[in-house]
């Protein structure tokens, strides 16, 4: 199955070699191995992360020219994940991102994105200077989110924009749906262009044939994942894969330089190099675990009154090809709260923490670090909660729909850094949006910068605000103001 040895840890090996040699420092960081740390700090912490918090020497090897055990880890995490080339990111998977769309993308390049992006892809867009075509995904009017973009969607969206450079497609969503990868890579390849994937939620991917099918396996030209979202990674440690001649590895690793810190978190990458190890021999086995939990939590949690959580039953729907069962999405509609309400309700009442929440939903996230005992305690809190609430308000209002996406003025770039000038929302209809506005549910922009400002997307803002959501974007935190470009 695997070229090389994924019992090896290269890079966490060389770091264990440092601590057994009991090496006296006289390099960064100032704590030397934790002597000179805060007492507190490091008695809750112990001392073993201290000592493995280096800096680059030639023993653990430097993230941006990788000659030695990074090197080497990397090419393991390439072997494990089926890439030609695989690249260590502590800037999160938003930098690995940003990394993607400059290596395929400069200045007025054309790149076909979905509209419900996480923002660093649209800051990608802003640092690289390239012109976004926006694909509308499909809309759960039921439970309040976006899923997938379809196979015809990008086939038409690419017909019409025959100059694009790059195709980008989120692949699973944060709520676990997938598309038909697939077939979208045979059509974005049809016009010999990259596919690359916003991959965050899908780290396990390749690993249990039970889940939805991993982007480099669908023949996609590079992806990015959050290895802590799902699998035993630290947080903002995340891997970028390539796997493709469309794409110059090269490059790739010349803007990663650009983009990371010149001193890396070796406790991060050697979590990545352990957690690569885990997956690749024990992933199967702990995928089993998780998914047996999160169908025993969904088959529980539909059984609830006021409760549901999708499951196979949508697969077919528009957007739906498949679906990753470890992410629960518990919508509460029928119990007349919102999902902020909920959130709260089980954050301070039973402490129990959630993903996120919005209008009408709370996700569970799924992994195997969870246990029955967990599972148990969560639907435990969601029955009272039903009782509690269940007959006894009314439930929420249908899902609103989306405005159109406006027209681009300028590209989103040019509008972020123009002389901005700060207006009544309700007096900007015309004018050109020079920041974001976001609503959730679905998580989809209302606006970007560069675009502009209709009476639609004014009178949407205020029907979301009236039925309690949650919008968000503009540097007033009221949302009654917005920042446009000066003269627009």
């Amino acid at each position: 199955m695997y070229r090389l040895d994924q019992n090896e840890t290269p890079l966490f090996d060389a770091l264990m070699e440092y601590v057994n040699r009991n090496t006296i420092p006289f390099h960064v960081p100032g704590h030397k191995k934790g002597v000179g740390a805060d007492t507190e700090f490091k008695n809750f912490m112990g001392e073993n992360p201290f000592k493995i918090d280096v800096t680059v020497f030639k023993l653990v090897d430097s993230l941006h020219h990788p000659t030695g055990p990074i090197k080497k880890a990397q090419e393991l995490a390439a072997d494990a994940y089926g890439s030609d080339a695989a690249f260590f990111s502590i800037h999160g998977t938003s930098g690995a991102i940003q990394a993607m769309i400059m290596s395929v993308v400069t200045s007025g390049d054309k790149i076909i994105i979905p509209r419900n992006v996480h923002k660093s892809i649209t800051a990608g867009i802003i640092l690289s200077g390239a012109v976004p075509v926006y694909m509308q995904p499909e809309l759960d009017k039921r439970v309040g989110i976006a899923h997938g973009v379809t196979p015809e969607t990008v086939s038409k969206t690419l017909e019409e924009n025959k100059d694009a450079k790059a195709v980008l497609i989120i692949n699973p969503t944060y709520y676990g749906v997938a598309t038909d990868i697939k077939k979208i890579a045979d059509i974005v390849h049809s016009y010999d262009i990259p596919l690359i994937v916003d991959e965050a939620h899908g780290p396990h991917l390749g690993f249990n044939e039970k889940l939805p099918m991993s982007s480099m396996e669908a023949g996609s030209d590079m992806c990015c994942q959050s290895t802590h979202k799902i699998i035993g990674a630290l947080t903002q440690a995340s891997l970028l894969h390539v796997n493709s001649n469309r794409i110059d590895v090269r490059r790739v690793q010349q803007v990663l330089s650009l983009l990371q810190t010149t001193s890396p978190s070796y406790i991060l990458m050697a979590s990545l190099d352990c957690a690569r190890r885990q997956i690749a021999i024990h992933g199967e086995d702990l995928l089993n675990k998780a998914i047996s939990l999160s169908n025993y939590a969904r088959s529980e949690i539909n059984k609830i009154p006021g409760l549901y959580c999708f499951g196979e039953e949508i697969l077919g729907n528009k957007g739906v090809y498949s679906l990753d069962p470890t992410k629960m999405t518990i919508t509460c509609r029928d119990l007349g709260i919102t999902g902020y309400d909920l959130d709260m309700i089980l954050s301070n009442k039973y402490h129990i923490q959630m993903e996120l929440s919005d209008i009408y939903n709370v996700l569970a996230v799924g992994s195997f670090g969870d246990t029955k005992e967990n599972i148990d305690a969560l639907l435990s809190a969601l029955k009272e909660v039903s009782s509690e609430y269940f007959g006894n308000t009314s439930k929420k209002s249908d899902f609103l729909d989306v405005p159109d996406i406006p027209k681009q003025v300028e590209i989103p770039r040019d509008a972020f850094n123009s002389q901005k000038k700060s207006v009544f929302l309700k007096d900007s209809v015309g004018m050109i949006s020079g920041e974001f506005l976001m609503a959730y549910p679905p998580g989809i922009p209302i606006l970007c910068p560069g675009e502009e400002i209709t009476q639609e997307i004014v009178d949407y803002v205020r029907q979301l605000k009236d039925i309690g959501l949650y919008v968000q974007g503009t540097e007033d935190p009221e949302v009654e103001y917005i920042k446009v470009v000066e003269n627009s």
